[in-house]
């Protein structure tokens, strides 16, 4: 015995207007007649219509312009200028001339450098230098700062004490900088000066 399953016919009728519903609640009324523009083309059979478009005539080449760019650069120029010259004679010793140039990286344009004093100690020569920064105000850029001597002297081994703060840099590795000419007095005062900047 099979047993059947009356179906709900309500539901179908009810699905429909379900559907059709939202369509009915949308009401749409024309307010004027439209028509489609006139649109008169020539063209001979197969082919399409030809067109001359004309654009502007476009040039690329160069041209010059000054600008300012953003650029900082360290000149170094040979020029003619007065320094110290330093003649010692020692009897039995051959001399050589050189020049002494004691040259730091600073990080400004406001700093200077000058030679104080250069002593012989030791077989040595001592070169006692003065690192001063002169102008707080000037802009920031890596230059270098020097000063130089012309020493006419037996040829011996160079040592440079710099009085000053030592700038940052590996450049200035090589010199000993010291806070004041005290901290190398007696070694100074042991040996002999050949050269005094107060008294040129």
């Amino acid at each position: 015995m099979k047993l059947r399953t009356p179906r709900p016919k309500q539901m179908i009728p009810l699905f429909m207007l379900l559907m059709v519903m939202p369509l009915g609640a949308c009401r749409v009324e024309q307010e004027e007649t439209g028509s489609l523009p006139n649109v008169d083309v020539e063209v001979e059979p197969g082919n399409l219509p030809e067109y001359d478009i004309q654009g502007p005539d476009v040039n690329v080449g160069v041209t010059e312009r000054t600008v300012t760019v953003p650029r900082v650069v360290v000149v170094q120029e040979e020029e003619s200028v007065q320094v110290p010259y330093i003649d010692v004679d020692l009897p039995g010793a051959d001399r050589i001339e050189r020049t002494i140039t004691p040259e730091i990286e600073v990080p400004s344009a406001g700093y200077d450098l000058t030679i104080q004093g250069i002593y012989a100690v030791n077989n040595e020569l001592w070169v006692v230098s003065q690192l001063d920064e002169v102008d707080a105000s000037a802009p920031a850029a890596a230059v270098r700062v020097s000063d130089r001597v012309v020493l006419n002297a037996p040829d011996m081994p160079v040592r440079h004490f710099i009085i000053g703060e030592r700038p940052e840099g590996t450049f200035n590795e090589q010199y000993t900088f010291i806070d004041s000419r005290e901290e190398i007095s007696p070694e100074l005062n042991a040996g002999r000066q050949l050269y005094d900047q107060a008294t040129t």
